[in-house]
């Protein structure tokens, strides 16, 4: 065709077919995109994306990564556990290592605390040191009035101790209240063990699921005469008007990228609006991302770094307004670049019907089994999710279709023709691993059981509630929390903030698949891939946990016309699969009936409160550990 056309013409034709591949190739991704409603890129630390290659005619893998990712956390958390400090001595020296300091004043009582409850996590507290960094720049004056102010915010309560003696309030129009929230209740009674051994505090208890404090990355080298000046604008913005919410004024995303750095993708104008190029445009790769599995949860994840990916996250667009001064606010959860400090959930910590593994309503008592857990040979194999359409605010509207359970619902409902890449052994229990091209709609029927079961904010999604209805399954029936325990599979998803029933899932017979961007008091002291199976934001790697775990399923088999096809049924299970995510599930129970103890909660906040003091008094020298 090139016949009798000049080197240049020739020149400028090979130029425009390079430009088409590549338009191809772009546009090719960003249907993919489309249909994951996610960027390519992976939220969490991944592991790598594994050659494939050629085995008996058909495309396969050379190894899957899953046995490593277990291996590799047991050997770390064995790690964790053998260097605990096993005396008081021990435990200063650690102490004195990691934080170049002396502990804190009753450190030996918190010591002894510790011991006779058998609590195991000695050592690891580095969340309290974080958490409290930014009030040792201050002085214990200026905590005692940024707490003392913090009270009269909205949506803030305070629990005080005063002569050993601890009590909850809600201050309104300067008038105090018993009226508190639960959050603040859960607060009180963990500190019920040990509050005649702390001196004379005021802890602001956040009352929301959401985090509160996003200091601007400015205002953190600011005066304390200004500091006061933005304190007293910051009191009268939120509570002088009466609107603790946005109404449309202003976005979460809006005060969250001004906390991070100059030069930051999220602090220039229009790059929170583009995400970043794929640079994976071939078939192969693209085959390869949804083979690619979360080495943890994504709790450090860099939002500055990664502004577009905030548009996937519902706290973004949270209706509350945040606090843009350094307050001491005591939160569940927080995402990375909020300053609130860490504490135990009340949900974990309290004792209920919907919060509660093995709860008894009725005699009001706590069963070692749960009354609605079955063997493990009777649990269903299909991942189980159901939970309300929450996961974020309207402030702005439009964004729902985004928010995190809205995409996972959206994932599991897909009844398309569209492709999802599966691996799977086969035969079974070998390591010859192949893929197979399944469509979306085969697999959900086969490994799917997701719905919302109450819809709320359905305003607040594009089209309304005949536009979310028909993007996403949903079971009006209602569920019981026991009727979780039916199932191999059990998903933990972010609601409005952190999920309050993680610490019961994991005390079932389940095996927990936990996807969140928050960070919580134990986040150092349990291990992804012995403990639960973290999920990427994006879910894609779903597929293939499941085809792992519990084998291929018959419409895999039938597309991929695999060996196990001409199997008998009940020799197509992978047994070697099936062993390992039960490992996962009783490592999950073990872990919360001895390290995720109302008790390990209380030996937390003990320790909190005695570095709270220090920070709290006037002379912090004296109020250190000496023995």
């Amino acid at each position: 065709m090139y016949e009798g056309l000049s080197g240049q013409k020739k020149g400028i034709l090979f130029f425009a077919a390079v430009v088409i591949v590549f338009m191809q190739g772009g546009l090719w991704s960003a249907r993919r995109h489309s249909v994951n409603n996610f960027p390519d890129d992976s939220l969490l630390p991944v592991t790598t994306y594994l050659p494939f290659g050629k085995s008996n005619a058909r495309p396969s893998v050379k190894e899957h990564p899953i046995p490593k990712l277990m291996a590799d956390a047991e050997a770390n958390y064995r790690q964790l556990l053998s260097r605990q400090s096993q005396t008081l001595e021990e435990a200063v020296r650690e102490y004195e290592r990691r934080y170049m300091r002396k502990p804190p004043r009753g450190f030996d009582d918190w010591w002894r605390f510790a011991r006779n409850n058998s609590v195991v996590m000695i050592d690891e507290y580095d969340n309290i040191d974080e958490d409290l960094a930014p009030f040792w720049e201050i002085s214990a004056e200026q905590l005692r009035w940024r707490a003392s102010l913090a009270g009269y915010l909205p949506f803030v309560d305070v629990v005080r101790v005063k002569d050993g003696k601890a009590i909850a309030v809600n201050i309104v129009d300067g008038e105090e209240s018993e009226a508190v929230s639960a959050r603040a209740k859960g607060f009180l009674s963990m500190l019920a063990n040990f509050q005649d051994r702390l001196p004379d505090l005021e802890f602001p208890i956040n009352a929301m699921a959401e985090g509160r404090i996003l200091v601007p990355w400015e205002r953190r080298v600011q005066s304390n005469t200004t500091l006061q000046r933005n304190i007293d604008a910051i009191r009268d913005e939120l509570s002088g008007n009466g609107y603790p919410d946005w109404h449309g004024e202003g976005t979460v995303w809006e005060a969250y990228r001004r906390t991070c750095e100059p030069g930051t993708a999220a602090r220039r104008l229009f790059s929170s609006f583009r995400a970043s190029s794929m640079n994976k445009t071939s078939q192969l790769a693209a085959r390869s991302e949804e083979f690619v599995f979360a080495r943890d949860t994504a709790g450090n994840y860099s939002f500055c770094t990664n502004a577009w990916a905030h548009y996937t996250q519902g706290h973004f667009f949270s209706d509350w307004r945040t606090i843009a001064a350094a307050f001491p606010m005591f939160s569940p959860a927080k995402a990375s670049g909020y300053l609130d400090i860490r504490i135990p959930s009340h949900y974990y910590y309290a004792q209920t019907r919907r919060y509660t593994y093995g709860w008894d309503p009725v005699n009001l008592q706590l069963k070692e089994v749960d009354d609605m857990e079955k063997p493990w040979d009777e649990k269903s194999d299909k991942v189980f999710w159901r939970g309300a359409s929450t996961g974020g605010g309207s402030s702005p509207p439009g964004f729902a279709a985004q928010y995190q359970r809205h995409r996972f619902v959206r994932l599991a409902s897909d009844q398309s023709s569209a492709n999802r890449t599966v691996v799977f052994a086969d035969p079974p229990g070998s390591t010859n691993y192949i893929y197979a091209d399944v469509p979306a709609g085969q697999l959900n029927e086969d490994m799917m059981d997701v719905a919302f079961v109450k819809v709320v904010g359905a305003e607040n999604y594009p089209g309304g509630l005949d536009a979310l209805v028909r993007a996403h399954r949903v079971d009006d029936g209602g569920v019981n929390l026991g009727d979780h325990w039916q199932h191999k599979y059990v998903v933990d998803l972010d609601g409005m903030g952190y999920s309050g029933r993680f610490f019961s899932f994991m005390e079932s017979d389940s095996a927990v698949l936990k996807a969140t961007v928050y960070r919580e008091f134990f986040s150092d002291w349990i291990q992804p891939w012995l403990h639960f199976i973290p999920l990427s934001q994006s879910y894609s790697e779903i597929y293939n946990i499941h085809a792992f775990f519990s084998g291929a399923t018959e419409s895999t088999l039938r597309v991929a016309n695999a060996t196990a096809l001409y199997m008998p049924a009940d020799k197509r299970k992978t047994i070697d699969g099936d062993r390992r995510l039960r490992r996962i599930a009783r490592a999950g129970k073990q872990w919360k009936r001895t390290i995720g103890r109302r008790v390990d909660m209380e030996a937390y906040v003990y320790r909190l409160c005695l570095e709270y003091a220090r920070l709290w008094s006037d002379d912090r020298d004296s109020m250190s550990f000496s023995p």
